[in-house]
């Protein structure tokens, strides 16, 4: 096997394969699937669905690092990928909550 055969193996690997895309569909939808039903039935205490919908939430965002995004927690070029990630997700944190967060103490300067 050739030095360009072993680097297309190994970056076919990194990109996953339709069994992951696959379970990672199947997943997406079951967790979307249950807190819509959940809010939609309405024999849940408001608690119990908000808790829920959360948690479920949390959940969806792991399985779409991990089988759409194919973040990699473990290994060394993993922890890299999700120290990368983070750090990013900061930052949008910070511009979209500082930016609500001015917004609406613009509004609320304007109201006296």
């Amino acid at each position: 096997m050739s030095q360009h055969d072993t680097n297309a193996v190994s970056h076919a690997e990194d990109h996953g394969d339709v069994k992951s895309y696959v379970i990672g569909f199947v997943l997406s939808v079951i967790l979307t699937v249950i807190p819509f039903w959940m809010v939609m039935e309405g024999d849940f205490s408001k608690t119990t669905t908000i808790w829920s919908v959360v948690t479920l939430g949390l959940v969806q965002i792991w399985v779409h690092l991990k089988y759409f995004l194919h973040l990699n927690f473990v290994t060394e070029e993993g922890k890299a990928n999700t120290i990368s990630f983070l750090f990013s997700a900061l930052i949008i944190f910070m511009v979209v909550g500082l930016s609500v967060w001015i917004i609406y103490e613009s509004n609320a300067m304007m109201m006296y």
